[in-house]
């Protein structure tokens, strides 16, 4: 089953930007934004603890798992790999 990222949802609610939490967490601007749109393929505990932080959330308000297939999943599926 596939991971999904609610960070614009959390950011919303907290009514904070990508450029404000990435200076907050001190996470490059492109990291975050890979994390965003989903595209990332891990991201470190401490680096899940230092958003959570600063969003003051749990990591289960940013992660949830989706019975959507990744783009990974299809891929492998039409190359048959």
């Amino acid at each position: 089953m596939p991971v999904a990222v609610s960070l614009d949802d959390m950011l919303y609610k907290r009514r904070m930007t990508l450029t404000e939490l990435s200076e907050a967490v001190d996470i490059t601007l492109a990291n975050l934004s890979i994390l965003k749109t989903g595209k990332a393929k891990a991201i470190r505990f401490t680096t899940l603890e230092a958003i959570c932080r600063v969003l003051e959330c749990q990591p289960g308000d940013l992660l949830r798992v989706t019975d959507e297939p990744s783009d990974e999943t299809i891929a492998t599926t039409e190359t048959g790999k």
